[in-house]
């Protein structure tokens, strides 16, 4: 009886054993797991990248980065942009364009991103980010665009329209919403038109590490293309 009993103790030992080398296994290989999943073959990563423009201005975000996801889900695309190495709790302007530095070409407003205290910036948005983003303008034949924001301290808007064979445009570029958050970062006091009411600082993050006709949204294609 008793060499029954130590048999079955030392057969109970060993499936303990096993079911605990079993479970730090797992637990090893959850975050591998977790890579895998955030590099999958649907989503398109890239960096952002500090601006030529602020190549004379070293004291204005050195450490500027930012990462972009774009994941195709068929008629649109998410984009979910990250930034840091920004001034803190500062207001930024996104826009698509066509090249990345200036002077940047053909360009459409995004949307904005705003820094928390540690310079650290999250934006998600939904469009079309893909082969297919494009700007286009049927020319004259139509009635002048708005000036809504008539101010001599802002970017007048145009008051006539231009025709335009449609233009892709692969590139992101990303602005100071405000010239006083420059010049506080040691930067110049230009006034830009990125940003709603055309007022905004200078550029800070583009995507320059991909050349400028070869921007990274050409990468991003649909089931439909």
């Amino acid at each position: 009886m008793k060499t029954t009993t130590k048999v079955v103790n030392r057969f109970v030992k060993m499936k303990a054993a096993a079911l605990a080398a079993l479970a730090l296994a797992a637990l090893a290989s959850a975050p591998a797991m977790a890579r895998d999943d955030d590099n999958d073959g649907d989503d398109f990563k890239f960096d952002l990248v500090r601006s030529q423009g602020l190549a004379n201005f070293p004291k204005v975000a050195p450490n500027a980065q930012g990462r972009v996801k774009i994941e195709s889900v068929g008629p649109v695309e998410i984009m979910k942009v990250k930034v840091w190495g920004l001034p803190p709790n500062t207001d930024f302007d996104l826009f698509v364009i066509q090249v990345p530095n200036a002077p940047f070409g053909e360009a459409w407003y995004q949307g904005d991103i705003e820094t928390n205290r540690n310079g650290v910036g999250y934006g998600e948005f939904i469009g079309r980010f893909n082969i297919e983003t494009f700007i286009v303008s049927n020319g004259n034949n139509v009635p002048a665009p708005p000036d809504p924001f008539h101010d001599p301290k802002r970017i007048p808007d145009a008051t006539q329209n231009l025709a335009i064979n449609p233009i892709q445009i692969y590139h992101l570029g990303l602005w100071f919403n405000n010239p006083e958050d420059v010049v506080k970062a040691g930067g110049p006091p230009n006034v830009t038109p990125f940003n709603g009411e055309h007022d905004a600082g200078v550029q800070v993050l583009n995507t320059g590490e991909f050349a400028p006709t070869d921007g990274p949204l050409k990468r991003v294609t649909t089931s439909g293309n």
